[in-house]
């Protein structure tokens, strides 16, 4: 990106981010002048995250996940650029995100996303905002332009690894809870998030009332027939799996996707096979359906207890994932259980 452009950028950007009350004009009504001169600030992943006034007007989300909860607290005329998916946008959120721009399907370049001047980013993945992604906090905020990163993807885990980080602590839903209090915090609708939070509590509650399924055991796959990602012990499938009450055959990992040979897989037998159902196309038997022929094809894993007995769980790459649609994949599995016969 030629220098000009960047030095011009940065200007307007700091004036735009930092700036608010000295380089815009000025607004009516105490509590808005106010909330324009104090701000707001979180702690997050290590930094401290400042906006200022009303929060953020031009937002961009780099993931998935954190594009669903801003659209669930209503946020999207205040979004200008969404990237990465893995799914389709999650049921009753259609409209709002029709209404935002994608900047890729993928990861979008760091000059996409600055030619929408935001005056915030947001990410779920350590990765995406560090080298070798879209770009690292520090150069966003170089810029004046504030980064937040969800905290299931920092707290409790180590990402310096070549993988997908390992899990130091267990993930719960108070992590993704957290998140969505963050958020709505920093655009001004701290309401809505406890809204919406507790509406996501009581879907957990009502999905595993009286569920008894301590005998029974699963295996979480999200993508890749030749070196499958299988679910460790303590990521958002380890949420699923201990708000039903089963047990993972690979909780002995704390990887948080490991690469494991179907040998191994079909030693392990599980009871239930929770089945990532992805549209993108970067990896092998992305779709449910393509990972359903290759188990019941396969010699190895065509004689599987949860093969012959078709014990399929289908959930889409958000709700493996730590996100609000994590929620999903707790309804979606206790269904499962009890339609397959396996718990009460």
């Amino acid at each position: 990106m030629p220098v000009t452009r960047t030095t011009s950028l940065s200007a307007a950007l700091l004036c735009g981010a930092l700036l608010l009350t000295a380089c815009g004009s000025g607004t009516s009504g105490g509590a808005d002048d106010k909330a324009s001169a104090t701000g707001r600030s979180i702690e997050n992943c290590g930094r401290t995250v400042q906006v200022t006034g009303a929060g953020p007007r031009r937002a961009v989300s780099l993931n998935q996940g954190t594009t669903e909860i801003m659209l669930s607290l209503g946020l999207a005329d205040r979004m200008v650029g969404t990237a990465t998916w893995t799914d389709p946008v999650m049921k009753g959120l259609e409209k709002a995100n029709a209404e935002v721009d994608r900047l890729a399907d993928n990861a979008p370049s760091f000059e996409a996303v600055l030619d929408r001047e935001p005056d915030f980013v947001a990410a779920s993945f350590a990765s995406t905002l560090g080298t070798g992604g879209v770009a690292t906090r520090d150069q966003f905020e170089k810029l004046g332009v504030p980064t937040y990163l969800s905290p299931a993807d920092c707290e409790g885990k180590d990402n310096s690894g070549d993988g997908d980080g390992v899990r130091t602590e267990p993930l719960t839903m108070d992590t993704v809870y957290g998140e969505v209090r963050d958020l709505a915090g920093l655009f001004g609708v701290a309401d809505r998030g406890d809204r919406l939070v507790a509406d996501l509590k009581a879907r957990v509650a009502t999905a595993t009332k009286d569920l008894h399924a301590s005998n029974v055991t699963l295996l979480y796959w999200f993508a890749n027939s030749e070196s499958p990602y299988m679910a460790g012990c303590c990521g958002a499938p380890g949420v699923i799996t201990n708000a039903v009450g089963a047990k993972n055959v690979f909780d002995d990992t704390t990887d948080e996707w490991p690469q494991i040979n179907w040998e191994t897989v079909a030693d392990r037998d599980p009871d239930v096979l929770v089945i990532g159902d992805l549209t993108r196309k970067s990896q092998t038997a992305e779709s449910a359906a393509k990972k359903i022929e290759f188990l019941e094809t396969n010699p190895v894993t065509r004689n599987m207890d949860a093969v012959r007995h078709k014990r399929y769980v289908l959930l889409s790459g958000q709700a493996m994932n730590p996100t609000i649609r994590t929620v999903e994949g707790i309804e979606a599995v206790a269904r499962g259980l009890r339609d397959f016969g396996l718990a009460k």
